[in-house]
C-alpha cells in the first residue's frame, strides 16, 4: 500500500514511475528492464532486501538512488553515506532526498 501511495505522490510531483516492485527479485529484473534515472527502495521488502537489490542492480551499473525505512539506523550503519528517509515521511522529505541523490549523481 505504501508503494502505491509513494506513486501518487510522485506522479502528482511530475514523476513516473516506473514499476513498484515487492521483492528483491522483482525489483532487480524491473530495474534491468526499465533502466530508472531514480529508484526509491524501500530497504525491507516482503521477500528479500532492498538493500542487496541495489547492491545487485548497481553491480551492472550506478542508479541514483535512496532509501526509506521505518528504521534508517540499521541503513546508515552498513551505509553512511546513503541518503535513507524515516517513514513516516512527508512530501518535503521526498523532495529533498531526490534533490540530494539526484545533485550527488551529477557531480
Amino acid at each position: 500500500m505504501l508503494g502505491e501511495l509513494l506513486a501518487e505522490m510522485l506522479e502528482t510531483m511530475g514523476h513516473e514511475v516506473c514499476g513498484i516492485e515487492r521483492t528483491e527479485a522483482d525489483a532487480v529484473a524491473a530495474a534491468f528492464h526499465c533502466k530508472p534515472e531514480l529508484m526509491i527502495v524501500d530497504s525491507s521488502l516482503r521477500v528479500g532486501s532492498g538493500i542487496s537489490a541495489v547492491d545487485q542492480i548497481c553491480d551492472v551499473g550506478f542508479i541514483p538512488h535512496f532509501f526509506v525505512s521505518g528504521d534508517i539506523s540499521r541503513i546508515k550503519a552498513s551505509r553512511p553515506a546513503a541518503v535513507a528517509v524515516q517513514k513516516p515521511f512527508c512530501e518535503v522529505d521526498l523532495i529533498y532526498a531526490i534533490q540530494r541523490v539526484l545533485e550527488r549523481s551529477a557531480t
